[in-house]
């Protein structure tokens, strides 16, 4: 969809950003990776997950794939209550938690506002389907996991669509801002 370049265009526009796909790579490269390779032994390569590995191992499985979530989902949200103490502390008055899976963890339910960033099915599939190790097979296993986006962009109170370039996702991070601030000031 383009979530991780529009989360950079907040964080260039000077906005804390917490970025939950990072916390996850954090765990995964730290102290989480024993608890990974204790539930799915075989999955550490080099004192790090094999990302690859692993969702090859609960991809298919929703039992093995719960288990992951119930290591992965506390960590993850220790990280982003310590990132929004840091904010608080600083005094900042607009945060972004990027949170790929919002509505299908209740996440949305402790935000002030949500943007959906989206772009057409056809652009999204190409996107996917262009990362490494990426197959039709697995991205059809990952879309049936989620909201569909339709749902989310009519629950979403603003939308940044990524199907125009990179300065029209500018335009409309700052069209975001703008509303946003102009709330915080009534």
């Amino acid at each position: 969809m383009g979530k991780s370049t529009t989360a950079k265009l907040f964080a260039e526009a000077g906005i804390a950003v917490h970025d939950s796909d990072m916390a996850v790579h954090d765990l995964y490269s730290g102290s989480g990776a024993s608890l990974i390779e204790k539930e799915f032994p075989g999955t550490i390569v080099n004192g790090k997950v094999d990302r690859a590995e692993l969702s090859g191992r609960v991809i298919n499985d929703p039992r093995a794939m719960a288990r992951l979530e119930a290591i992965v989902h506390p960590h993850v949200a220790q990280a982003r209550e310590k990132f929004l103490r840091d904010a608080r502390d600083r005094g900042d008055l607009i945060v972004v938690l990027d949170i790929p899976l919002l509505y299908e963890i209740g996440g949305d339910r402790d935000v002030d506002a949500i943007v959906v960033v989206t772009a057409p099915d056809a652009i999204q599939k190409e996107r996917v389907l262009a990362r490494p190790g990426m197959t039709e097979e697995k991205y059809e296993r990952i879309l049936a996991r989620q909201i569909p986006d339709s749902e989310k962009r009519a629950r979403a109170h603003f939308l940044v669509t990524t199907d125009k370039g990179i300065e029209s996702a500018r335009r409309q991070v700052e069209s975001v801002l703008r509303a946003i601030s102009h709330v915080q000031n009534e």
